[in-house]
Formats: structure tokens, sequence, C-alpha cells
């Protein structure tokens, strides 16, 4: 396969599709190997932070798990403590969250792991401006790209679209020697392929039918009494309700409800805090009932997991990289999207500045996917035990089995042991890999200790505070 950057390593332009968090990240990448990079993006980027249609979560809760902090700040230093310094909360986990998962209330714990939860068009504007700031990158907005130029062996560029005349506008070329996709889940990618005579990838999917629906509230205290940042209940295979309230910005939380195919949260403002009810305790229904909705609901359902196989067998042209949720979409609820976008970013630079190997597209794609493979085996993994789950990606494997035995006790253990709680919220958050779950110590308190207690109702006080039980 011919060098991804040319012989001299270096590429004279690049072009990245889509100015999504992933898009962006890449482009501050390839700035340091091109001598241009063009992100071409659907939308116009708003001046302000505010949601924009060519990110259609953008109004639903976000975080940015610890991992993706780490990532983005080796990318944009000091970005994280911009984050901090506009406000944005930090809410530590378990200590700042009332959790329940799997009948059982976690321990609000010293702080492990920290998220931040501030609405992700803010976030966006951040890493939009800094890395827009860099003169060899610059924008072409209110296109779309419509597909490839080259043929089956190289991609030499993208075809462009101008959009919102109301007009049928004719194509024109942008010729670049590297082409990354970074248009999400809704890529159109492997038809452009196809029309340049190469193959497809293979996409591993699977779904739950899971739903959402998202709406805004200023705060409202449980009772007067909490000392917490939010709650979260997380659904499982018995219980297949989800609801969230995390904090953004000056007093305001976003509320996210969950349900499963046929059992969909409503996007009417009274039946959307009704079908809080449904969950397995009425914390944050009587949250709810004390706060003030300040928005409409907005629902969201493209939820599946999809990973498209780049890197598997077929004939795919060189200088064409996909990335993102191009690459691999998680099911949101979740959470990584956006760490695994910082994560991806870090693993190009990574390829592409070693100088002991030749960066070619098949190796630069290997990278990018093993960036998203902790991610997906998290959000594949739970998902595959879902009831009513569909996909081609479903199957276990009898080795599987004691694997998933051993993971189903660390869950357990995880709610009420802090040491344990701590090295599984480090792989959830992508900051260790999963192998840290089977150290010594963790190993002898997962396969030897019974479980720990746990509160016997919502912990609305941190025990740091000196209340050991902290439950009601």
């Amino acid at each position: 396969m011919a060098d991804l950057l040319g012989t001299s390593r270096r590429t004279r332009h690049a072009v990245v599709i889509g100015g999504s968090m992933a898009g962006l990240l890449a482009a501050r990448v390839l700035a340091e190997h091109a001598e241009r990079v063009t992100v071409v993006e659907r939308d116009r980027f708003p001046e302000e932070p505010a949601p924009r249609p060519g990110v259609p979560q953008g109004r639903h809760t976000h975080v940015l798990l610890e991992g993706g902090q780490l990532a983005l700040d080796q990318l944009l230093p000091g970005a994280v403590e911009e984050l901090r310094a506009q406000g944005a909360p930090v809410v530590g986990m378990p200590e700042d969250i009332v959790q329940w998962q799997g009948g059982r209330w976690f321990r609000r714990t010293t702080t492990t792991s920290p998220l931040f939860t501030g609405a992700r068009p803010r976030l966006e504007q951040l890493v939009r401006r800094r890395v827009l700031a860099d003169p060899r990158i610059r924008t072409v907005e209110g296109n779309e790209v419509v597909g490839l130029l080259g043929d089956a062996t190289r991609v030499r560029g993208v075809l462009l679209r101008e959009r919102g005349t109301g007009k049928e506008k004719e194509t024109r070329p942008l010729e670049a020697d590297l082409v990354v996709d970074a248009s999400g889940r809704g890529t159109r990618a492997p038809e452009w392929l196809t029309g340049l005579g190469a193959e497809p990838p293979h996409e591993e999917t699977i779904e739950t039918g899971l739903a959402y629906a998202t709406r805004m509230y200023r705060d409202g205290r449980y009772g007067g009494g909490a000392d917490c940042l939010g709650y979260f209940i997380i659904p499982n295979p018995a219980q297949t309700y989800g609801g969230v309230a995390m904090p953004i910005e000056d007093g305001l939380h976003l509320v996210t409800l969950s349900g499963l195919r046929g059992d969909e949260p409503p996007t009417d403002d009274d039946a959307f805090e009704k079908f809080a009810e449904r969950l397995p305790h009425p914390v944050l229904r009587d949250w709810l009932a004390r706060a003030e909705p300040v928005s409409g609901v907005h629902g969201f359902r493209r939820t599946g997991n999809v990973r498209r196989r780049y890197d598997g067998p077929g004939r795919r042209p060189a200088g064409f990289l996909a990335t993102g949720d191009a690459l691999c979409a998680f099911n949101p609820i979740y959470g990584q999207g956006m760490a695994v976008a910082a994560i991806s970013a870090v693993a190009l630079r990574d390829a592409l500045a070693d100088t002991r190997r030749t960066p070619t597209t098949r190796r630069v794609q290997q990278a990018l996917l093993k960036a998203s493979q902790q991610a997906w085996d998290i959000s594949a993994g739970s998902d595959r035990a879902m009831p009513g789950a569909i996909g081609n990606a479903l199957g276990t494997r009898a080795a599987d089995r004691p694997v998933s035995w051993y993971l189903k006790r660390v869950q357990e253990r995880a709610t009420g042991d802090p040491a344990v709680g701590a090295a599984f919220r480090s792989v959830l958050g992508l900051v260790n890999p999963p192998t840290v779950l089977f150290a010594p110590r963790i190993a002898r308190a997962v396969l030897f200790a019974p479980a720990p207690a746990t509160p016997a109702g919502p912990p609305l006080r941190r025990e740091a505070d000196g209340d050991r039980a902290g439950a009601v």
C-alpha cells in the first residue's frame, strides 16, 4: 500500500469531512504534517456556543470522561483548565453523584474519576477556536461532500456541493492528498468507495432500540438536604429504564430519561416527567418536582453501536481514513463519543509521527480502530446483554463467559468497595485498560470477598462529610 503521506512523509493538502470534535482534533494533528488542512462542514459554525443541526445530540446530556480530558490536554495544552475557568462543572465520581445500578446504591466515597458535564456546544466552541487559530487550517462551511475523487487505488480529493440555496447546485472538486472522514454515524463513505470501484467496509452492529429524551431544568434541591451535584439511574437487563440529571452551567441541569424499543420516553412536556415514575426509585422524579423546566423536550433514537472495519480485508484506496463516529459509533448513553474523538486524534498523531514504520493507510487506520476498541467493548458488551438487542455482532464466544462472570462480580463490588470502584471507573473512564481489574488486590476482592454493604436508600450526603451511611 502506498505511503499515506507521500514519499517525503509530508502531504500538501489534507481534507477533513466534518467539523465535529473528531474532525477538528484530527485537523489539529494533520496540520503538523500537511502544508494546509481544509475542514468541510455542512453547517455554518455559530459564533456563540449553540446547538447546530450537524450535531443532533448537541441538546442532550454529555460528559467528557477522564481519558478524554487527558487526551484533549495533549492536543490542546491547557484546554481542560480553560474549561474550568469558563465554569464548566466538574462532577467527581462517586462522591458528587447519587447513583443506582443493579439494585444497589453506590457509596459516595472520595472522588477518583472526574467528569466534565458542561453543555457540548461550549466545549465544541473552545476546541473550534483553538484549532482554527492555526493559519494552516481553514474551513469550507455550508458545503457537503457528495463523493470522492480518485479511483480504487487512491483517493485524491472530494466532490463538494453548496447547501442552503434551495437549488440543486453543481458539484465542484477539492483535490487533496489525504481525506479523513469525520462526518459521523450517518457517513456515506461506504457508498462513495463503492462508486470508486473499491470495497466498502464490513459493518458490525448491535442495537437495543434505546431511545432517550432530554429537558433543561433550573436546579431543584431534593428535600432541601441533598449535597449532590446530580443523579444517575443506570439501566440493566433486568431494569431497562434510565435517568440522569447533570449540571451544565449557571444553575442549570440537563435531565435525560431513556427506555428501550416500544417504551421510549415521550417528548411531550408533562408526559416526560411522568415517564420518570418508571424509574426504580423516585429520587429523580422528586428532584424534577422541585426543579423549574426551562426548555422543551428533545428526543433522540439513533443509538445503535456501529463499527466499520476499514482495517479488514478488501480492496480499498490509499489516502482515505475514517475516524470518530464515522469509524466507530457507540450507544450515546455511555458518554464515550467525545473522549474517543480525542483519544483517536492522539492515536493519529502517534501513528503519523512514528519514525520506525511507514504510516501506510492500513497501519494508521488500524491505530484509529485500536483507539476505539475499549469503548466499543464497554458499549457493545453491555448492550449485547440487553433484552431485544439485535445486530450481527451479538454472538459471544465460550471463552468470553468466564470474563463476563468475573466482570459481573466486579460491578457488584464496585458499588461498595472503594478500591474495586476506583479500578472499575478508571476503565469506564478510558484511563486504564481492563487489565487493572485483574490486579492481585482487585482480583482477591472480586473472587473471595463478599459483596460489601451499600446504602439502603439514595445517599444524599457525601461520606467524606462524616455521614458513613448517608441514606434515607
